[in-house]
């Protein structure tokens, strides 16, 4: 083995070990569990369910027509020039957000955008794959909720 072989191989190897990743899928998803990090100051609560106004679970009864209806209205005004329900714009597609993310995360997206963006991990690897963040539409909790709401309408059964 020549002198250059000895220097290269470690090298090729710490490489390796620094860009390796596990490759789970969840990790790719930007689920809370596999963003969670050693170092955050975000309790459980907030690391499965953001951090905003909404600081306990959400338990959502049966789908509600009328209040969807108005979501979809909400939704239409304020959030589908940067969202689709299918396709990536300019930021995520929103059909299957409620299978991914708890109700109290998504409200918290809604209402709290900046602070989710700067303490969120999952948040912050959103804004570190779509480069663009989520613009605070002042809306109201009402709001949310009806915004919420539309979106259950929207998950693929």
């Amino acid at each position: 083995m020549s002198m250059r072989n000895y220097v290269i191989v470690p090298l090729v190897a710490l490489l390796a070990m620094g860009c390796g990743g596990t490759g789970d899928s969840a990790e790719s998803e930007g689920t809370p569990a596999a963003a969670a990090d050693a170092t955050s100051d975000l309790t459980p609560f907030q690391l499965e369910h953001g951090i905003g106004p909404i600081t306990s679970p959400m338990t959502l009864a049966a789908l509600d027509p009328a209040l969807a209806a108005t979501g979809q209205g909400v939704f239409n005004e304020k959030c589908s020039a940067c969202h689709k329900m299918d396709v990536r714009y300019v930021g995520p597609a929103l059909g299957g957000v409620t299978t991914l993310r708890s109700p109290a995360f998504i409200m918290n997206m809604i209402l709290n955008p900046q602070e989710m963006y700067e303490r969120h991990p999952v948040t912050k690897e959103l804004l570190a794959q779509y480069m663009s963040f989520m613009a605070n539409q002042n809306l109201t909790q009402d709001e949310a909720r009806a915004v919420l709401e539309y979106l259950r309408t929207q998950a693929s059964p």
